[in-house]
């Protein structure tokens, strides 16, 4: 059975994916008085909205700029983030009851702290705007006709074929698997004919293995404030230890700019010279052992998991310049290779996706299939951890809407 959605009901677009970037399009569609089906996988939309931030959802960032994004183009985004700035977002959640709260770095949240607020008032919008939401759908396949579109859908094991004269594919990466996440927009993009950039986990913890691994293991729970780097990008935010590796703000940062093979490098007390502060310390306290004063600096547990590679049985007054040289090295510059990352399930996003070079970066529509749009986490725009990403899906659903 194929139903003419454009000539019954007169929408205007089949948006697939209801996520950040396909429920804001379809708002800012309805703003425009054009309508809209978003067809949704799971049994309902926002399901990654739902578990972002602890449940809190980090909605935006104040700092955004091109600059915290990742791509083969480092320029692509510049134009969405232009026509739907930060003050955007803030206003725009403002509006329509959600205040923000500004954590750390810019991170803005809800007030309430409630990711299901911002659920509830998109599709309390798109209800008010008239724009259709149809949950538990999964999309097969989509085919371009001489009129426009055609979308073949599964619903309920009923299979059904939508037409539609545009389609945008707002359905997100490869992470996270158990809240229905595919290379569906991947698969379509190939399937037309354009070029996908390779993808990997973002935002994702790392792994130890091997000989390293139990030293790890033992640091488990300790999270230390560090700047994490290596030749491509640097940030300044705690790590954590675990049984398996290590994760916290920095490392899933780091994660982003890190491939297979390479080593991170950890300064665990940026901004301070740990030799200057021993020279300072033992003038007053030449007697007191390396480890307490490590276990002063950091935690005792730190300390310990130091004595295989420092003399921290020794007192501060006798540590000659070779033992303040390899103390610094250490604490400065710790050199960490991983095995890998915990993978797509754990990861927060992916880079890589769509390439940014078969689309508009002013409208988002494929240059060579007139009609089709791609927005939000498919596309090979990838942005830091602290509400980057959630700005890039905003920005991506309202400029695919103004073209729709």
């Amino acid at each position: 059975m194929t139903a003419n959605l454009t000539k019954q009901t007169h929408f205007e677009a089949i948006i697939i994916g209801g996520g950040a970037c396909g429920l804001m399009c379809a708002v800012q569609a309805g703003f425009l008085g054009k309508r809209t089906l978003v067809l949704e996988k799971n049994d309902r939309v926002g399901a990654k909205i739902l578990i972002s931030g602890g449940g809190r959802c980090n909605y935006t960032n104040l700092h955004t700029t091109h600059k915290q994004f990742i791509s083969n183009n480092e320029h692509f985004s510049r134009s969405a983030l232009a026509q739907w700035t930060v003050d955007d977002t803030i206003s725009f959640f403002e509006t329509y009851g959600i205040e923000g709260k500004e954590k750390t770095l810019g991170q803005l949240f809800p007030a309430t702290n409630k990711a299901k607020d911002i659920v509830e008032m998109l599709t309390g919008l798109c209800n008010d705007l008239d724009q259709q939401i149809q949950c538990n759908t999964e999309v097969t396949a989509v085919r371009q006709t001489s009129e426009g579109f055609e979308v073949d859908t599964l619903y309920h094991n009923r299979q059904e074929t939508l037409f539609a004269t545009k389609v945008v594919i707002a359905s997100g990466g490869l992470p996270i698997q158990k809240l229905g996440a595919s290379d569906f927009g991947l698969r379509v993009a190939r399937g037309f004919g354009m070029k996908v950039t390779a993808t990997s986990p973002a935002l994702v913890p790392l792994t130890i293995t091997g000989k390293d691994q139990p030293w790890y293991e033992q640091l488990s729970g300790n999270s230390i404030f560090c700047r994490v780097w290596n030749d491509r990008a640097s940030f300044e935010e705690n790590i954590l230890f675990t049984h398996w590796g290590l994760s916290g703000p920095a490392i899933l940062q780091i994660s982003s700019y890190w491939k297979p093979g390479e080593l991170i490098y950890i300064d665990m007390l940026p901004g301070q010279d740990i030799a200057e502060l021993i020279t300072t310390e033992r003038e007053q306290n030449g007697k007191k052992t390396l480890l307490n004063y490590l276990a002063g600096l950091f935690t005792k547990k730190f300390a310990d998991a130091l004595s295989g590679h420092l003399p921290v049985n020794k007192n501060l007054a006798s540590l000659s310049k070779t033992d303040l040289e390899n103390i610094s090295n250490l604490i400065h510059e710790f050199k960490v290779k991983p095995a890998g990352t915990k993978g797509y399930d754990k990861a927060e996003v992916m880079t890589g996706g769509v390439d940014t070079d078969e689309l508009s970066s002013k409208t988002l529509e494929a240059k060579k299939i007139p009609g089709l749009f791609f927005g939000g986490e498919c596309v090979d725009v990838t942005g830091w951890l602290g509400g980057y990403n959630f700005q890039w899906a905003w920005a991506s659903g309202f400029v695919i809407a103004q073209s729709i």
